[in-house]
């Protein structure tokens, strides 16, 4: 346990920008140890107590959720595409059955995501192999690759000439229901420990979404990495993705859950 201070990752990605933007405009974040991570990274110091809290891959909970605490009412998800989890193919998605498809090594609940579509949804015995290369350099052993977050949304306007598939797309198609990226999740024992830590952290969370939902053009003002999206682009996106945690995204959860059991990607 870290003492006085929360330990608090942070994903490094657009997608959760606005909630700590306005966190730290309200003061909040200086009152946590904030650590900086990619998801696969976050997940790992979570479950190994190096950090209390973090929004963290879905899978994550669904492997341990003995371990965690969900922050209730918050989450990562999308109700249909989220334009920074996609698939780079040199071919039709339906024509890769037997083929090995790459994924980013930054991602856990991607990775099973696109199993799922894969072999679920389109009935193809795909292989599965992680990657850090670039988009072209993978591409010249793979047919597709899965890439997500900013580099995701950053190769989608490079490759013109490949099929690009949003799995929050296909996601929706096939079930009619949101998909839940990542939860907030709280160590057990932090929860236990440092009660009144956490329901003031979660107050400050709570603000920083009520804030974020309506100020989206101010936290865009604010994005340092100006040439990723013009800045309505980049306001689009944010508003494709909801920070909720409702009754349907958990039966979205449910359904991600059943699938994986299945596919034997989680106990």
């Amino acid at each position: 346990m870290s003492g006085s201070k929360l330990r608090v990752g942070k994903i490094t990605y657009a997608n959760l920008f606005p909630i700590f933007y306005m966190m730290e405009q309200e003061g909040g974040s200086s009152r946590y140890d904030i650590i900086d991570g990619v998801p696969s990274e976050l997940n790992r110091k979570l479950r190994d107590g190096a950090i209390d809290i973090s929004p963290s891959s879905s899978i994550e909970y669904l492997r341990y959720p003995d371990r965690y605490q969900v922050i209730r009412n918050h989450s990562i998800s999308a109700d249909g595409p989220i334009k920074s989890i996609l698939l780079f193919s040199k071919t039709s998605l339906e024509s890769l059955n037997g083929q090995t498809i790459l994924t980013s090594s930054q991602s856990e609940t991607s990775v099973a995501l696109v199993e799922i579509i894969c072999r679920k949804f389109f009935n193809l015995a795909c292989t599965f192999e992680p990657s850090a290369d670039p988009v072209g350099t993978a591409l010249q052993s793979s047919p597709a690759y899965m890439l997500i977050g900013d580099e995701a949304i950053q190769e989608s306007l490079k490759w013109p000439d490949l099929f690009m598939y949003d799995l929050g797309s296909l996601w929706k198609q096939h079930t009619g229901l949101p998909f839940t990226y990542a939860l907030w999740l709280v160590r057990k024992e932090c929860a236990a420990e440092m009660p009144e830590a956490l329901a003031e952290f979660i107050r400050h969370l709570d603000m920083a979404k009520k804030h974020a939902q309506r100020g989206l053009r101010e936290a865009a003002a604010a994005w340092p990495h100006k040439t990723l999206l013009p800045q309505e682009d980049l306001i689009a996106y944010w508003e494709g993705i909801s920070y909720d945690l409702t009754s349907r995204h958990w039966r979205g959860l449910s359904l991600f859950r059943r699938y994986a059991i299945e596919l034997g990607l989680i106990p």
